[in-house]
């Protein structure tokens, strides 16, 4: 397997050597860092629905997650699962693509796409690769349910499935970062959080986490590609998964 040379990546710590060393838990945002959901609910459109645009409906419904997790915790919802959530924001979507008509059966089964997300080509043999030397889990809004299924069919050797039901609270909420280190016994600046995305790492970093940001400009499709440059703070920054295991030696 050839992988990317690291001369060409950024890495921003103040000593990689003192991170490699300390470094105990590599915890991992989910949606757009380890799997692909906006090229998996495209395709899912359009093998269930080929005349909506597939596209515009998964960055609608994408676009409704932040909205949903705020009524949870503003109060007005109760604790709600993600996979409740993406209900709540599907039911309002279809009418607006035409697909009102959608029976209940089919709305259950179009909802459960969050289960089945593909993973990033280098998101397998990559975690395999960090695993050898590092705790590696999961640490998504996603629910419990959603994300053991989604490691089950796609491959992905979480050596534990953490979520923000573990903890009743989303990110970027600090129990949900702190609450890596306690579930591990660990200090927070011997875990890492993993992620495509800059306000993730940001709440992770305010807990004393370490960060590492990974390139992910096709998360929301090929149409809107993301600006993925470095930005200040981030201990490591690397292009996928596979060269974060380069700059941790693994």
């Amino acid at each position: 397997m050839t992988h990317m040379d690291t001369s060409t990546l950024t890495s921003i710590p103040a000593s990689l050597d003192e991170i490699k060393a300390n470094t105990q838990v590599l915890a991992f945002d989910i949606f757009g860092t380890v799997v692909d959901w906006h090229g998996s609910i495209v395709r899912e459109m359009q093998a269930l629905y080929p005349s909506v645009d597939g596209n515009a409906f998964a960055l609608a419904w994408r676009a409704g997650y932040q909205p949903a997790m705020a009524r949870v915790r503003s109060g007005e919802l109760g604790w709600t699962r993600i996979d409740e959530l993406h209900r709540l924001i599907l039911d309002g979507l279809l009418p607006q693509f035409g697909l009102s008509h959608v029976s209940e059966s089919e709305r259950v089964h179009l909802n459960r796409v969050w289960h089945r997300l593909d993973a990033w080509p280098d998101s397998v043999t990559g975690l395999l690769r960090l695993k050898k030397k590092f705790i590696i889990c999961s640490l998504s809004n996603g629910n419990l349910g959603l994300l053991t299924d989604m490691a089950k069919r796609a491959g992905l050797p979480w050596d534990c499935v953490l979520s923000a039901e573990v903890f009743r609270a989303y990110k970027p909420d600090p129990e949900v970062y702190r609450g890596v280190a306690h579930t591990f016994d660990v200090q927070p600046h011997q875990v890492m959080l993993c992620a495509a995305h800059h306000d993730d790492l940001a709440g992770a970093r305010a807990c004393g986490l370490r960060t590492a940001y990974i390139e992910r400009p096709l998360e929301f499709g090929a149409l809107q590609p993301k600006d993925v440059s470095p930005q200040a703070g981030n201990d490591l920054h690397a292009h996928d998964i596979h060269a974060l295991a380069d700059l941790l030696g693994c």
